[in-house]
C-alpha cells in the first residue's frame, strides 16, 4: 500500500502438497474403482478449501482497506497474460491475489 504496509496471504503450500500427493495417488488408481472415487472427491475438498480461504482473505482485506481509506487507486495487471507463464503461474496468482 501507499503507506508501505503489505498484507500476507495465508501460506496454501501445505493444502498444494496434499492435493499433489493424492493427485499422484489417484492417475495410479484404476478407473471406476470406489478407492478412487474417494480419492476424488478428497482433491476436490483440498480444492474448496484453497479457494474458501483466498475468497475469505480477499474478502477481509477489501473490508479493511475499504473501512481505513477514503480514497483507492488501483493498478491494472494483465494478471490473466501473466499466469499463462507455466513456471510461475502459481506465484504470481499467490501474489497478485494480495497485491493492493
Amino acid at each position: 500500500m501507499s503507506n508501505g504496509e503489505k498484507a500476507l496471504s495465508p501460506n496454501y503450500s501445505k493444502y498444494d502438497r496434499k492435493i499433489r500427493r493424492l493427485q499422484k495417488k489417484l492417475a495410479r488408481q484404476q478407473k471406476d474403482s470406489k478407492r478412487r472415487n474417494n480419492t476424488r472427491i478428497k482433491i476436490a475438498k483440498l480444492h474448496n478449501r484453497i479457494a474458501d480461504t483466498r475468497k475469505d482473505f480477499l474478502h477481509k482485506l477489501s473490508t479493511r482497506i475499504i473501512n481505513d481509506n477514503q480514497v483507492i487507486v488501483l493498478e491494472d495487471l494483465n494478471v490473466s497474460g501473466m499466469v499463462k507463464n507455466r513456471r510461475l503461474s502459481r506465484a504470481i496468482s499467490l501474489r497478485s491475489m494480495v497485491r493492493v
